[in-house]
């Protein structure tokens, strides 16, 4: 019995990469690409159109991060299951990555036969990491277990609700016609919330947040 066909869309702003993707995938009659982009503007629309199964999708491209793009796919009512294949092990990615609705993180280094595998486990439904990054979500989880209590961060409502619009994946410029406020505005806000989250980072204030209830 035949096994039914994943599709698979691939987001790399290098052709040199698309094209190994493309010669690797090729060895496995039960994965098909249907197509790809560099993630330019129309990627959200193409991709939205095709309805692939699997997306593989880089966090570096040229003029905007895979991240956002991910978020877009979901605002966009994308079904698309979302693998990251990087060059980049960094925790705060892993942290934006899983709050952007991504199934898979994967490292570029990782051979044909994981991703293959992982491709076809995405597609069943599962979450599949590789194992560096794995790895180093525990290492932040166990970090984060042993840390000693923090005092408690009062937030106003305003604030509060800038905190839900950055863990819903809105960008400035979002904020700024959400809240009426000029992204200028918006980016020292932002700045101000981080430093009373003591966060150095987007993802890590929303992981606090919600550690400490705020979420």
């Amino acid at each position: 019995m035949s096994q039914e066909c994943t599709s698979v869309f691939i987001v790399d702003d290098h052709l040199v990469v698309r094209q190994g993707l493309r010669s690797l995938l090729s060895q496995y009659p039960n994965i098909q690409v249907m197509g790809e982009a560099d993630g330019g503007p129309d990627t959200v629309e193409l991709i939205t159109s095709l309805q692939p199964d699997i997306v593989l999708l880089d966090i570096r491209l040229a003029g905007q991060s895979g991240l956002d793009l991910a978020r877009q796919l979901r605002q966009a009512g994308s079904q698309s299951r979302i693998i990251i294949l990087t060059s980049y092990d960094n925790e705060s990615y892993l942290l934006e990555a899983a709050q952007a609705g991504v199934h898979g993180y994967l490292l570029k280094s990782t051979s044909a036969e994981i991703l293959a595998d992982a491709i076809r486990a995405v597609q069943r439904g599962e979450r599949r990491l590789s194992r560096a990054v794995a790895g180093k979500a525990l290492e932040q989880l166990e970090a984060l277990t042993q840390a000693q209590p923090q005092a408690e961060v009062r937030l106003s409502k305003r604030e509060l609700q800038l905190l839900q619009l950055i863990a819903d994946g809105a960008t400035t410029q979002e904020i700024a016609g959400t809240l009426y406020l000029s992204e200028r505005t918006v980016k020292r806000k932002v700045q101000d919330l981080l430093d009373k989250l003591e966060a150095g980072n987007r993802a890590q204030a929303v992981s606090k947040a919600y550690k400490q209830g705020l979420l």
